[in-house]
């Protein structure tokens, strides 16, 4: 970007660099830099009346757009369309995606209609790795329109869009299941774009605000938003509408990366994989034996091609994969996922994080570092009950562990496929780590420890050292969503209860954390096991400081001990002052301090059963006033049960599988 175009931009509000403007000046003419061009200015002021500062970027960086048969696009970047045939009075939208990052000056979006004039557009952004951006053209006019990215002669990406006529209304394609055909053709093998640009889905599927807490009671909600999911009803199928005609899928946290992965590939014609596996137990971890892939033929009966695609999900995918699935350990050759290098270009949206005790997460977003707060990573779970939830990381919220028997936790990605002789077989972790896509296959998160792994997570979000009392507030903040999580799982039991539903059976055993039916969709054993160890990690953090200051950014003049002092004061005061609120059993609210759930740790420990009262589940004292409402116990036989379970949430540890 030249001088000028820099000063137009901090003059105009524009600019994100982060120096002060009198640095900036100094860096670029010294301490008495000139007076600006008047076009420059003009330029300036005009967009500063219109009252739109993205358009005076835009101004400033529109691409000089290519006339005639030039229209060509960088290596680095890849153009997607969507749906895969655009017709007219339909949505249309553009995808720029980049595993480089796209300067905010240099690559401005531009769209010609087909009458040569520039297409009005919503623009949204994200990123990275990878970096995108999308337009969203409400109603797409016959023709062919012309997208480019870059500024003035600079151009990044360049294509021409042709957009069909609308003549009578889309053909719905059927499956030829019953002649024993395949569910999708798979015949394209994923490219480094096609990863880019599954990153770039995720990401925007589930963004929100950091201050908010998104979820949503079924993943089909969020596939039917058109304004998040980039490939909303990109067959031209209604695969989107909701059912009968579109998908009805409510996956669990183990079906739920899958689910994701499949839905991609059947939209953009790509292989997808999965296998059959072991849950792993006495001694063993999981094991796989079986591949299988959307290369199977259709044995099922579906009218529609989404109806096919929706009966691979729910029955064929579902019935298979499993927790264990992902926690094959890392050195296998087997299994869907394969473990990365903790890097920040590996942690993108899309790498699933596999707990060792069976919980599967996401991961939907990085944001980097700042001044003001460190950096955060971000990931959605699907839960029992169908709901999915955003979490972000933290020791709370991702279990780690080092333990042969319970398999390979950790950070991991889906693992490539290639076509041989005709038949899709998964990449071994050597081809992996060679591959000049992925290369990124490494069992070093298993040889750093427990401790060694989140130092080694918490210095890739925030390489810069933290500050003692930032590094507690986000702490705090994030076990405060853990509780308001929470809420909603202890309701869910409550309602099942109160719809005249009988009292829920209780497993046997380690079964409690893994079972089906009523009690895997309204119990809490997991959930309460790692919300019991949250709230160590909160009341441990000032120890923590004092223990590694190097790793925190030391006030001056103040010693390791002081500054522990210091946060268990603002602990103790933040605590105090947040609340959270759930309904007891007469309907009335009540209110409790995230200071009252950290004292009712002991409790919690028994708080899991959904035939307990909403009073117990929540550790209210008995006799007290806020239990006086209580009127339903869990059956006897099952609380001596979960009294000799005790001892696994006492000791913050899941019973090994037998």
């Amino acid at each position: 970007m030249s001088r000028w175009a820099l000063l137009a931009l901090l003059l105009s509000g524009c600019s994100d660099v982060g120096p002060s403007v009198d640095a900036l000046l100094a860096g670029a003419w010294g301490r008495n830099p000139p007076g600006p061009p008047a076009r420059v200015m003009a330029a300036v002021a005009t967009a500063a009346r219109a009252g739109a500062t993205a358009a005076a970027t835009t101004a400033l960086a529109r691409p000089d757009v290519p006339t005639g048969a030039a229209c060509e696009t960088s290596a680095d970047v890849t153009l997607f369309v969507s749906p895969a045939a655009p017709r007219e009075g339909e949505p249309l939208r553009i995808v720029v995606v980049s595993s480089q990052p796209i300067p905010e000056a240099a690559g401005a979006l531009d769209i010609r209609s087909p009458e040569s004039a520039t297409a009005p557009f919503e623009v949204a952004q994200g990123g990275g790795p990878p970096w995108w951006r999308s337009a969203d053209i409400a109603a797409a006019r016959a023709g062919t329109y012309r997208v480019v990215l870059g500024r003035g002669r600079e151009i990044l990406a360049c294509q021409d869009i042709r957009v069909a006529s609308a003549v009578g209304p889309a053909a719905f394609r059927t499956t030829d299941g019953a002649a024993g055909g395949t569910t999708w053709q798979s015949a394209r093998a994923w490219t480094s774009a096609d990863e880019d640009l599954y990153s770039a889905w995720i990401e925007r599927l589930f963004d929100a605000p950091l201050t908010e807490q998104p979820s949503w009671r079924a993943l089909q909600e969020v596939l039917r938003d058109d304004r998040r999911n980039l490939l909303h009803n990109h067959l031209g199928q209604g695969e989107d509408d909701p059912p009968p005609r579109g998908l009805s899928l409510k996956p669990d946290c183990a079906d739920l990366p899958y689910f994701l992965r499949a839905y991609f590939a059947f939209k953009r014609g790509l292989a997808f994989g999965f296998s059959a596996c072991t849950r792993g137990g006495y001694g063993a971890p999981p094991s796989c034996r079986r591949f299988r892939s959307s290369d199977e033929r259709f044995s099922g009966k579906a009218r529609s091609l989404v109806q096919a695609f929706n009966h691979f999900l729910r029955v064929t995918v579902a019935d298979t994969v499993h927790s264990g699935s992902s926690r094959v350990p890392s050195e296998s050759e087997e299994g869907d996922y394969y473990s990365v290098a903790l890097t920040a270009q590996s942690l993108r949206p899309g790498t699933v994080y596999a707990d060792p005790y069976g919980h599967v997460l996401m991961v939907t977003k990085r944001v980097p570092q700042t001044d003001d707060a460190g950096g955060v990573l971000l990931a959605v779970d699907g839960q029992p009950d169908g709901t999915v939830a955003r979490r972000r990381f933290w020791r709370g919220n991702f279990l780690f562990a080092v333990e042969p028997s319970l398999g390979g936790a950790g950070f991991k990605r889906f693992r490539p496929l290639m076509r041989e002789r005709g038949r899709l077989r998964p990449l071994t972790n050597e081809e992996i780590a060679r591959h000049e896509v992925y290369g990124d296959y490494s069992r070093d998160q298993h040889l750093r420890g427990v401790e060694g792994f989140y130092d080694k997570v918490d210095a890739v979000l925030s390489p810069a050292p933290l500050d003692p009392r930032r590094a507690l507030m986000e702490t705090i903040q994030a076990l405060d969503e853990q509780v308001r999580g929470r809420v909603l799982s202890v309701k869910n039991g409550q309602d099942y209860v109160a719809q005249g539903n009988p009292s829920v059976d209780m497993p046997k055993g380690a079964e409690i954390f893994e079972t089906m039916g009523p009690w895997e969709d309204f119990s809490t054993p997991s959930r309460d096991l790692r919300l019991l160890i949250a709230i160590d990690v909160v009341r441990g953090l000032p120890a923590r400081v004092e223990r590694l200051p190097a790793r925190y950014a030391m006030p001056a003049g103040r010693t390791p001990a002081e500054v522990r002092t210091e946060l268990e004061r603002v602990l103790s005061e933040e605590l105090g002052a947040r609340t959270v609120t759930y309904t007891r059993s007469n309907g009335t609210e009540y209110a409790l301090t995230l200071g009252d759930v950290v004292a009712r740790a002991e409790a919690l420990e028994m708080a899991y059963n959904p035939n307990d009262c909403v009073e117990v589940r929540w550790g209210a004292p008995e006799g007290s006033d806020e239990a006086g409402p209580c009127v339903r116990r869990a059956p006897w036989s099952q609380r001596v049960k979960m009294q000799r379970y005790r001892s696994w949430f006492r000791n913050r540890m899941r019973p090994p599988r037998g």
